[in-house]
């Protein structure tokens, strides 16, 4: 990233993807995009990292949506091409197997909501705002109504993108966006308490279980259960499984080799 506009750090277990620029309110642009798809790359190469943090520089703003600035090239397609780059990040993040949270620090709007639906978990400070204002510009959430309608009650989320009226932290933890809200000077250190509750456990189970949860999300029960009973043989087959086993017997911490 040449422009600086995403900041990518790796902080121990966890390899963090910033949005960097603050005076925007952390717009979506396409160098934004771009170096998020690339955070999320370079995090699956990394074998020592076990967790993604996706969050928004400066305390205003997690990401207010796609830059209006250039009278809306943010939503202009080249129709030579059959993919949209933020669809193909919202692809990108869904076939993830590295866990992801959502660091919410600030105002979480438009195509920010996208971002924020792609992670696996999310905290939020509670002076929080969140919305789909979509139709107050003439557009829709297309492309996020692939994800969140998936996570929020239908009825809300009808209310949200018909209206595009903005609601609050504890309407978007009691509609299943977040997992916490927490006073803002309390949202890091409740953020380093979720990622140690991952990087503890096997990466093993973890990678194959996103993976499962992926492929069964549009399967019927039969199809899930046939499915899963088959990976979870498969997965008592690996090195971490059988030394979470003998770990547990043994009344010691697992050593996970990952494998």
């Amino acid at each position: 990233m040449t422009d600086n506009s995403v900041i990518l750090e790796k902080r121990g277990q966890a390899f963090w993807i910033t949005i960097n620029r603050p005076d925007k309110r952390n717009a979506l642009n396409a160098g934004v995009i771009a170096g998020i798809a690339k955070g999320y790359r370079d995090a699956h190469d990394d074998k020592d990292v076990r967790v993604i943090v996706l969050t928004g520089a400066g305390d205003k703003a997690f990401c207010a949506g796609a830059d209006l600035q250039n009278n809306g090239a943010a939503f202009s397609m080249d129709f030579s091409r059959p993919n949209v780059d933020y669809a193909d990040l919202l692809r990108l993040s869904q076939d993830a197997t590295k866990p992801a949270i959502a660091r919410v620090g600030g105002v979480c709007m438009a195509g920010g909501m996208g971002l924020l639906c792609m992670t696996d978990m999310a905290i939020a400070a509670d002076h929080v705002v969140f919305g789909l204002p979509e139709v107050k510009v003439g557009v829709f959430p297309m492309q996020v109504m692939s994800l969140l309608q998936s996570i929020a009650p239908p009825r809300l989320v009808n209310e949200w993108a018909l209206t595009g009226e903005p609601f609050d932290a504890r309407a978007a933890q009691a509609a299943g966006l977040l997992n916490y809200v927490v006073p803002s000077a309390e949202l890091d250190a409740k953020i380093d308490w979720l990622i140690g509750r991952i990087v503890d456990k096997s990466p093993t189970a973890i990678r194959r279980g996103k993976y499962a949860m992926r492929a069964i999300a549009s399967m019927s029960f039969d199809e899930s259960i046939a499915y899963t009973e088959s990976q979870i043989a498969l997965l008592a087959m690996t090195e971490d499984a059988k030394e979470g086993l003998k770990a547990f017997g043994e009344k010691r911490k697992p050593s996970w080799t990952g494998r």
